[in-house]
C-alpha cells in the first residue's frame, strides 16, 4: 500500500499505527530482551508465542505481554526468557527451565525441615522471606554467592524482604572443610557468624586452618573463646547433624538453597537467584 500525506493524518489510520508499535514494544520492553541481536530477537518471538508463563497470566507470553497492564510477573519472566535465549537455549531447554523456576518459586509440596540457626541469621529477622543456604567453607562458588546474596539482604534489594541463615555442610574433598565449619559453629555461638564467615571467604586462596583463630580475632571474635569452642565435641556434634540434616534433605552439592523450606532449582546465577526471591517476596505480598 502507498502512503501519503492524506492517509498518514487519517485518524483511524493512526490508531492503527499505534496499536501495531504498541504491541511490537510490548514484546520488548525489558532490558535483558532489548539487548538481543536481531537473530535472538527471533528465536525469542519463537519462544513468546509457544510457551506460557506458570504465573500471572493465562496465555502465551506473546499475548500477555500485550496486555495492559502487563503482569509483574509475566515481566520477570519474560526478561528471564530474554537472559537464556541470550546464553543460547533453545525452546526445550527454556521451557525445562522455566517448570523448575515454578517449583522453586511456588513452594510446591510440603516443606523440608530444617533447623534454624539463629546465630547465622543476615538481615531483617521480620523480612517475610526465608533463605536458607547449605554451603561449605571450602566450596569456589559458594565463595562467590554467599556474599552477594548477604550484601543483598542486608543492605540491597532484598533488604527487608528477605533473610538469610547458613547452615554447615563441609564436603569431604574441599580439604580443611571440617576444621572451617567446626569455626564457623564457634563464631555462630560467640555472635560473630558473618563478619567471619565473609572474611574466611574473602581469604580464599590463603585459605589455611591454621589461620582460622588469627582471622577470628581480626573480626573482633575472642580468639581463645573459638578456640576453646572448636575444641569442645558438642561442636563437632552440631556440624554432624547439620551434614546430616543436609544429607535427608537431599543436598548434593553446594551451594544448596531453599526458600521457606523448598528446595531451589533454578540456575545458581547470583542475579537469577535475586530475581526469583523478589518473585517470591512480591507473591507473597500480593497474597495479603
Amino acid at each position: 500500500m502507498k502512503w501519503n500525506a492524506t492517509r498518514r493524518s487519517d485518524p483511524a489510520v493512526l490508531v492503527a499505527v499505534t496499536a501495531i508499535c504498541v504491541g511490537e514494544l510490548a514484546l520488548a520492553q525489558t532490558p535483558p530482551c532489548d539487548a538481543l541481536t536481531p537473530e535472538q530477537q527471533q528465536a525469542k518471538q519463537a519462544v513468546f508465542a509457544a510457551l506460557h508463563p506458570y504465573d500471572g497470566c493465562d496465555a502465551t507470553f506473546e499475548q500477555c505481554l500485550a496486555k495492559k497492564p502487563v503482569s509483574p510477573v509475566v515481566l520477570r519472566l519474560a526478561s528471564d526468557i530474554c537472559r537464556q535465549v541470550k546464553a543460547g537455549r533453545g525452546k526445550q531447554e527454556i521451557e525445562h527451565g522455566l517448570a523448575k523456576r515454578a517449583q522453586s518459586a511456588l513452594a510446591m509440596g510440603k516443606p523440608s525441615a530444617i533447623a534454624i540457626d539463629s546465630g547465622t541469621l543476615a538481615g531483617d529477622p521480620q523480612a517475610p522471606v526465608q533463605v536458607v543456604v547449605y554451603a561449605c567453607v571450602r566450596c569456589p562458588y559458594c565463595r562467590v554467592v554467599i556474599p552477594i546474596l548477604h550484601r543483598e539482604v542486608t543492605e540491597g534489594s532484598l533488604k527487608g524482604k528477605a533473610r538469610l541463615y547458613f547452615r554447615q555442610f563441609p564436603l569431604k574433598d574441599h580439604q580443611g572443610s571440617t576444621e572451617g565449619g567446626l569455626a564457623l559453629v564457634a563464631a555462630s555461638r560467640l555472635g560473630g557468624f558473618w563478619p567471619y564467615m565473609l572474611k574466611i571467604y574473602e581469604r580464599y586462596d590463603v585459605y589455611c586452618p591454621k589461620l582460622l583463630p588469627d582471622w577470628a580475632a581480626e573480626t573482633g571474635l575472642d580468639k581463645a573463646a573459638l578456640e576453646g569452642l572448636v575444641a569442645d565435641p558438642k561442636t563437632r556434634e552440631f556440624l554432624v547433624a547439620s551434614k546430616q540434616e543436609g544429607i535427608r534433605n537431599k543436598v548434593t552439592a553446594t551451594p544448596t538453597l531453599f526458600i521457606d523450606g523448598h528446595k531451589y532449582l533454578y540456575d545458581m546465577q547470583s542475579e537469577v537467584i535475586i530475581d526469583v526471591l523478589h518473585e517470591v517476596y512480591e507473591a507473597r505480598s500480593a497474597a495479603k
